[in-house]
């Protein structure tokens, strides 16, 4: 005996596993979408916090060689003082 159900039963299978293949693509491109959204933005916070950190290395170097120039050089006071 045939089952009447049996014919609608692989349809709601073939129907239930298209669905169930679109969902997997759809979480799969939501899922790369977001790991490229958040490649690009930990790639832009690198490239500034490099900016940042030459910018700071530049300044200190700047601020050393501003440091040993008026070492090196006497204070204003004090060579008119040696000289009287």
């Amino acid at each position: 005996m045939v089952d009447k159900d049996e014919p609608h039963t692989f349809q709601v299978d073939d129907s239930l596993s298209r669905m169930n293949e679109n969902a997997t693509t759809e979480l799969s491109q939501a899922v790369e979408e977001m790991l490229n959204s958040i490649t690009t933005k930990f790639s832009v916070v690198s490239a500034e916090l490099l900016e940042k950190m030459d910018e700071m290395s530049r300044r200190l170097d700047n601020l050393e060689t501003t440091i040993q120039a008026s070492a090196r050089s006497p204070a204003k006071g004090e060579s008119s003082k040696s000289g009287a």
